[in-house]
């Protein structure tokens, strides 16, 4: 069985896991009240998907 011969520094360790990291999530703009929101979600904000209004909200 393979042994390590030393120990990995922390710059080896660290630059594998450079890659290892939390992407920001791809935001889209509300056709109704121009908000970012998620894709394919409806708008929190105004309660409209693709400009058919679904939900009632208090806030529009």
């Amino acid at each position: 069985m393979a042994v390590p011969q030393r120990r990995t520094s922390r710059w080896k360790r660290d630059s594998r896991r450079a890659h290892i990291k939390l992407k920001t999530p791809g935001l889209s703009v509300c056709t109704n009240c121009r908000v970012l929101i998620l894709p394919h979600r409806v708008c929190p904000h105004c309660g409209y998907y693709k400009g058919v209004a679904v939900i009632e909200t208090s806030d529009y």
